[in-house]
């Protein structure tokens, strides 16, 4: 069973400007942490799954005026690691809000 996570960010940077942001970083994050990443946004909501560990997992990413809202089911082991990979994604997220 994927154990769910779900990271907010704050910024001041409006949506548009925040996205720009993480559309130009999340190419090459998704190349350190996994293999296969398939992305699809829709507006400002980011819908994606990427191969990790021999493990799929699957998430979203929301795009606000003052805030990014990731959602994230990590299955098995991910699971198990959830604050680690937390504290990953929010170094890396503010980083490109920055």
């Amino acid at each position: 069973m994927a154990k769910p996570l779900t990271v907010v960010i704050p910024h001041n940077l409006g949506a548009a400007e925040a996205r720009r942001r993480l559309e130009s970083g999340i190419a090459s994050l998704a190349g350190d942490l996994a293999g296969e990443v398939h992305q699809s946004w829709t507006g400002d909501r980011l819908d994606f799954s990427a191969a990790v560990m021999g493990q799929t997992l699957k998430g979203m990413l929301e795009v606000m005026a003052n805030e990014v809202r990731l959602e994230l089911d990590l299955p098995g082991l991910l699971g198990m690691m959830s604050g680690k990979i937390r504290g990953k994604i929010e170094e890396k997220g503010r980083l490109l809000l920055k």
